[in-house]
């Protein structure tokens, strides 16, 4: 099992961040990349890439499609819901199940958890723990949470400028 913690800068232009480990380690760091459509790259601590995630642009509803050392892995849908945010993750046995929007949810396979995610309250920025039950899945398991934290950022974006909008 593998523990690592995301802190992300509060005031930055670009997405840029880095992921440490339960030692204070850093472990990966993540550069977005400015672009039309979100697009986030994860390397780990030699530089090399280990994971892509682009946002389908054109798409009815939220896409992310995650690559893992240049290969489609994951496709991250959120699903229209009226109540609880949904989201499907085709291309894995996957499920995400909890409370999405509150970061404390897991994504599991056949009812056994592959990663535990919390939110880390009273910090400046948004900071998340996240349990890796099985050291294999840690660079695709990252990859599949910031692609679902990336879908929140969108909604919290687009919530907050139609509401400036409409004053």
């Amino acid at each position: 099992m593998s523990r690592l913690f995301i802190k992300q800068k509060v005031f930055s232009w670009r997405d840029r961040f880095t992921v440490k480990n339960e030692l204070d380690v850093d472990c990966y760091t993540v550069e977005g990349e400015f672009s039309f459509g979100k697009k986030l790259h994860i390397y780990d601590i030699t530089g090399d890439e280990v994971a892509f995630i682009q946002q389908k642009v054109m798409s009815w509803k939220p896409r992310f499609y995650v690559f893992v050392r240049g290969i489609q892995t994951a496709e991250i849908v959120k699903e229209f819901t009226l109540f609880h945010p949904r989201y499907t993750i085709n291309g894995l046995d996957w499920e995400c199940t909890g409370n999405v929007t509150g970061h404390d949810y897991e994504i599991v396979r056949a009812g056994e958890a592959i990663v535990r995610v919390h939110k880390v309250w009273l910090s400046w920025g948004d900071s998340y723990e996240l349990e890796i039950f099985d050291n294999r899945n840690e660079a695709l398991a990252l990859a599949v949470v910031l692609a679902i934290d990336a879908v929140l950022d969108m909604q919290e974006a687009a919530a907050a400028s139609s509401s400036s909008s409409s004053n």
